[in-house]
């Protein structure tokens, strides 16, 4: 004999969750164009980071280390994207 499923509700989106997850989105976006646009400029050669290990300068300037720094940009926006849609699905209820 099994039991009737108890009816559950959903937790509740309080007001310090949707400011969180603004903040949260403002953030990867701010991080997202700034890690797409900074491997390509002049300021990510005069990084102090390839100065502390010589032998690491090749592969800074490196294009596809430029490209995947973009590429993780690219995730960041991806990712403020999809919290961009959840929060409004959570605000249209």
């Amino acid at each position: 004999m099994s039991e009737p499923p108890v009816p559950t509700t959903a937790p509740a989106v309080r007001w310090y969750h949707k400011l969180f997850a603004v903040f949260f989105v403002l953030f990867a976006i701010e991080l997202g164009v700034f890690l797409i646009m900074v491997p390509w400029t002049g300021m990510w050669e005069r990084n102090f980071l390839p100065k502390l290990v010589p032998q690491f300068y090749e592969v800074w300037i490196n294009p596809y280390m430029r490209g995947a720094v973009s590429g993780v940009g690219v995730l960041n926006l991806w990712i403020a994207l999809a919290e961009m849609i959840s929060l409004r699905h959570h605000w249209v209820k």
